[in-house]
């Protein structure tokens, strides 16, 4: 078995955990919703998170660790000093997001503003300046949990790292429970909760790189070579990083508008998030160290492989799921948020949503499998490149069609935007001698996966009509829910085989046996 087949397990590890994460922010926004519904409360604090979290993925899971992985991977490789560089690399990263933090306290009305400028002049406005001032310094600890998850995952421990967010949502869903028991504020409860969250996710991290022998350490701040090095590598990346935060504030932005639709492009995203984390996220983290290491050993052709069964292992999962998404968002909505202060009307409307993210679904996640091509190689220019193309399609697309389609203009303009993202890596990609080049096994398989997919969203849709009662009956949705599910992944599996699409061996391999 090839090296390339042994990262299938690895992919499965972080795909569990993040499925996990998931489920448990699904229960997390259940209540959110139950509670809060899609109201001021809900609104803000959802604005207020998003602060933390699009800083998050510019400076640590995004420009920070796409260069600092490859780094780390190839000093391991060569048996060099990881954990001084961790360490320096640490504590440059704490230095400028203290700054940040600071910076971000003083002028919390303006990010409020850059962030939902339609909340100026109601109560959504000060509400969210409030959060915000108490989530923020969640950026520290989660950016640092990001780097030493990184550290994780090139000394191949991938699943700590993929639990470590799994503490955010236990954390958060304690909270509004026992806060509701009480008879308190939900909003100021899950507030708080952000940061006490964000300092557990790091100490579970940075025992476990300890553990495993590296030790991160605070060091006096300096600008070492291999500093300067990974700052000039970063930083296209953090253009990069910022260019996708700037997809999200249009999008946040054209929502703002229209009272509710925050809520509700939230509800959506992470309905859609769910197959993105656990394929898309648990490729890049798997991916991104091995073919950094295997081009540190001058293992070219083994890269290729990798990628082709990371191709095949994504789309195996991710063409199901998005046809799901396209056909049956209604009674997933209905039955996963609809309840309390969330009404049948704000069903209506997340449904949509999630309907056009769904098409956009694949091209999200094949991102993260093309994007490791280059920053394996230190390259992180190209991407950037790429995501101002993107930023502008998004940008005319959402703006040009805010006055046709109101709020979706924003999802949309995410899916196409993301798809035309796509197509610039891969072109780029193909320019790279020996980088990618699609096998047989996957040319094979590719087809049939698309028949697959398509099969199973004509039984959905069948199933959904024959229970259309039962998905409206407050206790027989659920059932009815999970035979829709059930009988849309049976149909899956049966064509899946019957065409040859995958063996049996595959499955198998897929899942790690």
């Amino acid at each position: 078995m090839t090296r390339a087949i042994r990262l299938l397990p690895a992919f499965m590890t972080v795909g569990a955990w993040t499925m996990l994460s998931r489920v448990l922010g699904f229960v997390r926004d259940i209540m959110i919703a139950t509670f809060l519904g899609a109201g001021p409360v809900a609104e803000a604090f959802l604005v207020a998170f998003a602060l933390p979290n699009m800083f998050r993925r510019f400076f640590a899971e995004g420009a920070f660790n796409m260069a600092f992985v490859p780094m780390f991977s190839k000093r391991l490789e060569r048996g060099e000093d990881a954990a001084r560089f961790a360490s320096d690399a640490a504590t440059g990263l704490a230095v400028v997001l203290v700054v940040l933090t600071v910076v971000a306290q003083i002028f919390m009305p303006q990010f409020v503003l850059a962030m939902a400028a339609g909340f100026r002049g109601d109560e959504r406005f000060e509400l969210a300046v409030d959060y915000g001032r108490v989530v923020f310094p969640y950026i520290l600890f989660i950016s640092l949990a990001a780097l030493t998850s990184g550290v994780l995952n090139a000394l191949g421990r991938f699943w700590v790292a993929a639990a470590a967010p799994v503490l955010l949502n236990i954390i958060l869903i304690a909270a509004m429970g026992a806060v509701a028991l009480a008879g308190g504020d939900i909003g100021r409860a899950l507030t708080w909760s952000v940061p006490i969250a964000g300092v557990a996710q790091l100490a579970l991290v940075w025992i476990a790189a300890q553990r495993a022998g590296i030790v991160i350490r605070p060091r006096r701040p300096r600008l070492t070579p291999e500093l300067k090095r990974l700052a000039i590598i970063a930083a296209p990346a953090a253009l990069a990083g910022g260019v996708i935060q700037v997809n999200l504030l249009i999008g946040r932005q054209v929502a703002s508008f229209t009272e509710g639709a925050v809520a509700w492009l939230s509800y959506a995203d992470r309905l859609y998030q769910l197959p993105l984390g656990v394929v898309g996220i648990a490729i890049g983290v798997v991916l991104l160290p091995d073919l950094s290491r295997r081009l540190a050993a001058g293992d070219g052709a083994g890269g290729v492989r990798a990628i082709n069964r990371a191709t095949e292992f994504s789309l195996a999962l991710t063409l199901p799921a998005a046809a799901a998404l396209i056909v049956i968002p209604g009674p997933l909505i209905a039955v996963l948020f609809q309840r309390g202060a969330f009404t049948a009307a704000d069903s209506a409307a997340t449904a949509l949503a999630v309907a056009i993210y769904g098409a956009g679904l694949p091209a999200f996640v094949l991102q993260k499998v093309v994007q490791p091509v280059f920053f394996a190689r230190e390259d992180t220019r190209s991407p950037f490149r790429y995501a101002l193309v993107a930023m502008i399609i998004n940008l005319i697309l959402a703006v040009g069609l805010l006055p046709v389609i109101g709020f979706l203009a924003a999802p949309v303009a995410t899916s196409l935007s993301a798809w035309a993202m796509l197509a610039l890596l891969v072109r780029g990609a193909a320019r790279i001698e020996g980088a990618i080049a699609m096998d047989n096994q996957l040319r094979r398989a590719l087809p049939r996966l698309l028949a697959a997919s398509a099969a199973m969203a004509v039984v959905l849709l069948a199933v959904a009509w024959a229970l259309g009662g039962a998905l409206d009956q407050t206790w027989w949705r659920y059932m009815a829910l999970a035979g829709l599910v059930a009988s849309g992944i049976v149909t899956y599996a049966l064509a899946v085989l019957a065409s040859g699409a995958l063996t049996v061996a595959q499955v198998q391999v897929f899942l790690g046996r």
